[in-house]
Order: C-alpha cells, then sequence, then structure tokens
C-alpha cells in the first residue's frame, strides 16, 4: 500500500424543502479497500443541519466538532459558524494542517467548507466533496433538471452514479435528510 488516502463521495441539496445529504461508505487506503460501511455523514446542531466530511478521518471529526461548537456559539446561524470557523481554520496553525473538508446543509443553506478555510456557496444550492464528487454534482444537475425526483432521491441517485464510475465510492449509501418547516406548514 502506498499509504495515501483517497477519498469518498458526498452529496448535499436543498430542493423542494427538502434538505438531504448522503455518502457512501467505502475507506481507501492506498489500493486497498479498508471498510465498506463507514458514517461519514450527521446531523447536528439537534438534528437542524446536515453535515458530511472527506479526507482524513480523525481531521474531518476535529472541523466537524469545531464546526458544531461554531453553531452553538452563533445559535445555530449556518453562515455565521462558518465564516467564524473559517477565520479560526485560518489562524490556527493545528487547524492549517487538516485535510478534509465539510458539506453543510441545512434546510435554507448549503455550503462547502475547504481544507484551506474557505466557504463556498453554489447558487444552485448542490454541494458534492470527496473523489466521486464531481460525477455526483454532475449528475445532481441533470436530476434536478430533468426528473421530478425528491431531494433524497436525487442525492441517492447522484451517489449511485458516483459508484458506477470512481473507484474510491462504493454503493454503500447513507442519506439524512430534513424537511424545511416554514415552507410544509
Amino acid at each position: 500500500m502506498d499509504g495515501k488516502i483517497r477519498s469518498t463521495t458526498i452529496i448535499g441539496i436543498i430542493h423542494n424543502g427538502q434538505a438531504a445529504i448522503g455518502g457512501d461508505g467505502q475507506v481507501t487506503l492506498g489500493s486497498t479497500i479498508m471498510k465498506h460501511n463507514a458514517m461519514k455523514i450527521r446531523k447536528i446542531s439537534g438534528g437542524k443541519v446536515l453535515c458530511g466530511f472527506a479526507g482524513a478521518s480523525a481531521d474531518a471529526f476535529t472541523l466537524m466538532e469545531r464546526f458544531e461548537d461554531k453553531l452553538e456559539q452563533y445559535r445555530g446561524n449556518v453562515n455565521r459558524a462558518a465564516v467564524e470557523l473559517a477565520k479560526e481554520w485560518r489562524t490556527d496553525r493545528y487547524l492549517r494542517k487538516l485535510e478534509a473538508l465539510l458539506a453543510v446543509v441545512s434546510p435554507d443553506t448549503a455550503l462547502i467548507i475547504s481544507g484551506n478555510g474557505d466557504v463556498i456557496e453554489p447558487q444552485d444550492k448542490i454541494v458534492a466533496i470527496g473523489s466521486g464528487g464531481n460525477y455526483a454534482l454532475a449528475a445532481a444537475r441533470m436530476l434536478v433538471k430533468f426528473s421530478s425526483l425528491s431531494a433524497q432521491e436525487i442525492v441517492r441517485e447522484s451517489l449511485g452514479t458516483a459508484a458506477d464510475i470512481c473507484i474510491y465510492t462504493n454503493n454503500n449509501i447513507v442519506v439524512e435528510t430534513i424537511e424545511n418547516r416554514e415552507e410544509n406548514n
């Protein structure tokens, strides 16, 4: 094994009043699949925010914990928490060495928090990270445009497409969703 850690595939979307995020379960070290059923997505902030990670697991957990702390500190304001985490990331010597990405989705916000401390908010409210991220992103954009699928179904189908193409992504897919309570009332 060459020791190089390969990434994963995480995709999140806000679509028709539903936020969804999903990830595959494969963990790869070099050319060896080490695990098939890793859990790379979480509901955080009392189930109001969905978060997924790609990259080195320990680094990703550290970032997710810090992001959750920021969410608590800023009373669930996803954008503010992400910006404050990015500021901390850029100034903290320990954080700057972490090799991970976060995809964050709430009922009204979709963000990527990059390994450089960048906060990216895509216009189409679709976030995708990891080695199969671009495949899943392309599939999701087409499904949004040409289907009537729910956010959860789009995430599942997009991850399936990525798994068919990317050798670092498998079909052991987990999807979490949250509804936009305001739109459903």
